[in-house]
């Protein structure tokens, strides 16, 4: 692994390279990487004061002691474990009590699993994204495959058995990705340094994913400032890679730090990735997600998640401290989703913070329902409790925006919808029983023992978020009003200033995946764009409120008391029944 660049971060492990790994186990005992990865096994050993540390005399090991190791596994890949002392002089240290390097060896894997493991692909002065497959087969596949066959064979040396069972663990690189850094056009000056970091072309994921970030939630708005953040921050451009993001017709490049990898390579279930021949041009907006601690205390020190409009770039430029208190994939997508709507918003098209959805129902019907609400409102709870429903009534459901969007006005006077997101990063707490599991094999699961426990998965596909869809139906989500009657889960308002104020109050029961709690107005449920500009966004929205009622399209609230005591599984549930039914009564 003489070519690998290794790095032990915190959890996680980083290997960068060009086109190749490692070919032999021999290769792969003897690197510096593998030696890293010992001594801090054996560290952890040190610190826990585990009895395994007593494999080493006095139990306290020295660099020509963990020599001797390694030397001990290289040879016990060719002979047991009684022949290596005549060898290895010193190895006996080792080899002698079986058990205990038995031990020892199984605590080393399980140790080596344990991190999270990245790997970056350089394809500098090579076409590897043109063979993609055949590069990731090469590298995390083969490391994979390497991995596991040197630890198999060295406990068998070991014990002199062959294992009874096999567990086929991943014991490669959890995700990877082939990068070039690229020459973007007009990035000059301040943004030159940007030009050299690799920017993603293919990524490979092995999912599940399990991530454990220092954050389990997200605080306070996104500010804009009369300053470029970059003017502020030093950027090492072989700590970071690019994310170019087609958040529908806005491009917009994620800068992720190697600090927050896992969650940079999260945004793979959630946005779609930009071809080679998008990255032709300038990037709409670029997002510097973890540039260094206390950098942006000169723009905002209280809250340094900041975004800025370059004028004469015509490009927003936001950045995000790499602080453990911004660990959290709610400030790397809903800063993406703030740089998409003010974007949409300078182009006079209103964007929503809401799910929309197309039913298809049997009899060849098709109904297309928005919901606008904040987080933990109950839109993606209420679609999933369709979802459950569907078997007898509904035909299919083609998802076009499970968080957010924008509505635009046509040319030829329609109406239309567009998505942002292929996936949907949902709240484990509130999806139905054993939905979690049913999505397992493509999901990415972040803080499972906290709470606002997520799951990552990708739900659509990007033709089908960025075709334009008209819309029937536009409900707000409400998640705190209680009924006694359930015919009240669905009402309608009879003037558009009324259904407008509504919206625009955004009432909401906090479900904890922010700082607040207890019932909160929102502006519009969107603190993403709109709130920082609400003059734009009133005269826009008021705009379409007329128009939508000027085309008919119902505009309603639908109850689905996700935020009332025990009601939490059943309510989006009745919600979802009492909007079919008045879906087949149309």
């Amino acid at each position: 692994m003489h070519s690998v660049k290794s790095k032990i971060r915190e959890n996680k492990v980083i290997l960068k390279l060009k086109s190749r790994v490692c070919e032999s186990p021999f290769e792969l005992l003897e690197s510096d990487f593998f030696r890293e990865v010992l001594w801090a096994y054996v560290v952890k050993l040190q610190n826990r004061e585990s009895k395994m540390i007593n494999i080493f005399k006095n139990g306290e090991p020295t660099d020509d002691q963990i020599d001797t190791m390694i030397r001990t596994f290289v040879y016990l890949f060719k002979l047991s474990a009684d022949e290596v002392p005549a060898v290895v002089p010193g190895a006996d240290q080792f080899t002698h009590d079986k058990k205990l390097l038995t031990h020892f060896v199984e605590g080393l894997y399980t140790h080596w699993i344990n991190f999270d493991r990245f790997m970056i692909i350089d394809s500098t002065g090579d076409k590897l994204y043109e063979r993609p497959y055949r590069t990731f087969d090469a590298t995390m596949e083969g490391l994979m495959h390497l991995v596991r066959h040197t630890y198999r064979k060295i406990l068998e040396s070991v014990t002199g058995n062959h294992p009874k069972i096999y567990r086929q663990v991943h014991a490669g690189c959890e995700a990877g990705a082939i990068v070039k850094p690229l020459q973007i056009p007009n990035f000059n000056g301040k943004y030159a340094i940007l030009n050299e970091v690799g920017m993603i072309h293919q990524m490979m994921v092995h999912p599940p994913l399990i991530f454990e970030p220092p954050m389990n939630k997200r605080r306070g708005k996104f500010l804009p400032v009369s300053v470029n953040p970059l003017d502020y921050v030093d950027i090492k451009p072989d700590e970071w890679f690019c994310f170019p993001a087609k958040i529908n017709d806005v491009l917009v490049h994620t800068y992720v730090h190697e600090k927050f990898y896992e969650l940079g390579f999260n945004i793979a279930n959630l946005f779609e990735l930009a071809e080679k021949e998008e990255l032709d041009r300038q990037p709409d907006a670029i997002y510097l997600y973890g540039v260094p601690e206390g950098s942006l205390d000169e723009i905002n020190k209280e809250l340094p998640t900041v975004y800025y409009n370059d004028k004469e770039k015509d490009m927003l430029v936001a950045a995000v401290p790499r602080d453990d208190q911004y660990g959290y994939f709610g400030y790397l997508k809903k800063m993406m989703l703030t740089l998409h709507n003010t974007i949409k918003m300078k182009r006079g098209v209103m964007p929503f913070h809401g799910s929309f959805f197309q039913l298809g129902l049997k009899g060849n019907k098709k109904f297309n329902i928005m919901m606008m609400g904040d987080s933990g409102a109950g839109k993606s709870e209420t679609l999933e409790a369709l979802r459950l429903l569907g078997n007898e009534k509904i035909r299919d459901i083609t998802i076009i925006a499970d968080d957010m969007g924008s509505i635009q006005l046509e040319e030829d006077g329609s109406i239309k919808a567009y998505g942002t997101e292929i996936g949907a990063f949902l709240r484990l707490d509130d999806l139905q029983t054993g939905y979690a599991f049913e999505q397992i094999d493509r999901a990415i699961i972040t803080n499972p023992s906290k709470i606002n426990a997520r799951i990552t998965i990708p739900i659509t596909d990007f033709d089908t978020i960025s075709e334009g869809t008209r819309i029937d139906m536009l409900l707000y989500a409400n998640n705190y009003e209680d009924v006694s009657d359930e015919s009240q889960l669905i009402s309608f308002f009879d003037t558009p200033e009324k259904a407008w104020q509504v919206f625009r109050d955004g009432a909401v029961m906090s479900k904890g995946t922010t700082e607040t709690t207890g019932i909160v107005n929102v502006y519009f449920c969107n603190v993403f764009g709109p709130a920082q500009d609400p003059d734009r966004y009133d005269e826009i929205t008021r705009k379409y409120f007329h128009l939508f009622f000027d085309k008919g399209i119902k505009l309603g609230t639908v109850r689905t008391r996700l935020g009332v005591r025990g009601n939490e599984k059943d309510g989006p549930l009745k919600a979802a029944k009492a909007l079919l039914n008045y879906i087949e009564k149309l």
